[in-house]
């Protein structure tokens, strides 16, 4: 070790500890970014890339709010990590159908598309035959379906990446197969962390490591409940691309890439740290994809790969600081929407560790440690 003390560590090379580190590195910290392995390898490598901020909630959901925000921010973003990355992150703003395949599911959306409206956001209620006007490629089982025009998509891993190399332009130091192995904390404050490689001074800590962030606070007697999902995804390629919007419908979403690629995801096991690909998990990705979009059917096969999504009881992330340890800080949780919520996320944690934004009012119903207070008020 160089014996430098940092402002701020970061644990975990994901896109959430990523756009943390950026963040932090605008605000002029000196930071280090940690990664167990390599960055961006877990769940946000396997990532389809949605920006699907009203397809995914509700908007009496808490994290709608946020969610909206961090959507705003990407053409900028895409715009400032190009300038200082050089690497462009895909943004597509063509809008989302979230298509219904059943009467039920019609009536179901057809609530949504009120709510959204009532909160001041845009979407449009479309029938089987209008949606298909615009998908020519959709079946005849779609019943009909919510357009949503704000909602798009990025290129997870290279927005990941961006992240980190844009942090890194800007000073912050990245170290790969960096496993922290505890959290130091003397008298209530943070004072480093201790790697394989040995301890790296610091004053404060932001932990992002995903669905294991919870096994550094154990030590600490902190109890912070994540679980895994895992999620299988699979693409094919097709000479003529066959959609232009994100298909997101119950239990599958399709979403068209550069290239006549088209990404299908994405199955959910509750509990399960395995990522092997099974035929189980693609057959029944198949299945759905082929009912909504037949012409799936003739494209060729490219890949398929598994990650785990990071879940937590309440469906909420962690965010913010950690009560009775100064200096501690936690961005995780993020379950389906790490990429989507990354620049807000990353952002909203750099203020709060620089003391400026202290405790945004939108993030008490994340609070890390909501569970304990729950537990405290139970007994």
């Amino acid at each position: 070790m160089n014996g430098q003390k940092y402002d701020a560590a970061v644990i975990g090379g994901g896109v959430i500890g990523s756009a943390t580190a950026y963040y932090l590195a605008k605000q002029g910290k000196s930071v280090i970014l940690l990664e167990n392995e390599r960055l961006g390898a877990q769940a946000s490598r396997a990532a389809a890339g949605m920006l699907a901020a009203q397809a995914e909630m509700d908007a009496d959901d808490p994290l709608f709010e946020l969610a909206v925000a961090s959507r705003r921010m990407f053409p900028e973003l895409a715009a400032e990590l190009k300038e200082y990355s050089g690497i462009d992150i895909g943004l597509q703003r063509k809008g989302l159908l979230k298509v219904a395949v059943n009467e039920a599911q019609a009536e179901e959306l057809k609530r949504s598309v009120s709510l959204q409206i009532a909160s001041g956001s845009r979407a449009e209620w479309l029938s089987g035959d209008e949606a298909r006007r615009l998908e020519k490629g959709l079946s005849e089982h779609v019943a009909g379906a919510i357009g949503f025009a704000e909602d798009g998509q990025v290129n997870a891993p290279e927005l990941s990446f961006a992240f980190a190399k844009s942090a890194a332009l800007l000073g912050a130091e990245i170290r790969e197969y960096a496993e922290v192995r505890r959290i130091a904390a003397v008298n209530g404050r943070i004072e480093g962390v201790e790697t394989r490689a040995g301890r790296i001074a610091c004053d404060q800590v932001a932990i992002a490591g995903g669905v294991w962030s919870g096994e550094l606070l154990a030590d600490l007697g902190i109890r912070l409940p994540l679980y895994p999902v895992k999620g299988e995804v699979f693409s094919v390629v097709h000479s003529v691309p066959l959609l232009t919007r994100v298909i997101f419908s119950h239990g599958c979403y399709l979403v068209p890439k550069q290239g006549g690629r088209l990404v299908v995801g994405a199955t959910t096991r509750e509990g399960d740290y395995d990522r092997k690909v099974t035929v189980d998990g693609l057959l029944e990705l198949m299945n759905k994809a082929q009912r909504l979009l037949p012409g799936i059917a003739g494209c060729e096969w490219e890949k398929a790969w598994a990650g785990l999504r990071p879940q937590t009881p309440d469906g909420l992330p962690y965010l913010g600081r950690v009560e009775g340890l100064e200096g501690l800080y936690i961005a995780a949780g993020h379950f389906r929407n790490g990429i989507l919520l990354s620049p807000i996320t990353g952002r909203l944690i750099a203020e709060m560790m620089a003391g400026s934004g202290a405790e945004d009012e939108r993030l008490r119903p994340f609070r890390p440690d909501r569970f304990a207070e729950h537990e405290r008020k139970g007994r």
